[in-house]
């Protein structure tokens, strides 16, 4: 293995801390947006809760908690925008974003709380909300009316 190599692996390892994975989401002003997340799920007993939060994942839990599942069903929402569209008990707890706005860009925490110590699911996504971009085609003029 030639050194410099391993040493850019070895760095790349390192710099992704505890999160299992994460996205990049980019969408524009008045779109929904889905932020993806899954989980395994292979028999009844894997079904669990989760949380959707703003900013990184903390130690536990969500920070700004937008979202809450019991792994069935959403059991707390603190805005209507958000939702989870996909099949819950399927393992599908992927964030829709209704009516974006630019406000809504940052950091978003999928939490999948799985039992025993350390051993959530938890992963960082970067959503982008950009204005919609404005038609240069045929530039708006003034013109003053002609008298006659």
């Amino acid at each position: 293995c030639l050194h410099a190599l391993c040493s850019t692996l070895t760095s790349v390892f390192l710099s992704t801390g505890p999160t299992v994975s994460g996205s990049l989401v980019k969408g524009r002003v008045g779109q929904n947006i889905t932020v993806p997340c899954f989980y395994t799920v292979k028999r009844i007993e894997d079904i669990t809760s989760m949380c959707w939060g703003r900013d990184s994942c903390p130690v536990s839990k969500c920070y700004r908690t937008i979202i809450w599942t019991d792994g069935w069903k959403v059991t707390e929402r603190y805005n209507s925008r958000y939702m989870l569209k996909g099949n819950l008990p399927r393992g599908d707890v992927s964030l829709t974003i209704v009516n974006a706005e630019e406000a809504d860009s940052g950091i978003y925490c999928c939490r999948v709380e799985i039992a025993g110590w350390f051993n959530d699911q938890t992963s960082n996504h970067k959503v982008v909300i950009e204005k919609a971009r404005i038609s240069t085609a045929s530039p708006h003029t003034y013109t003053s009316e002609q008298t006659s």
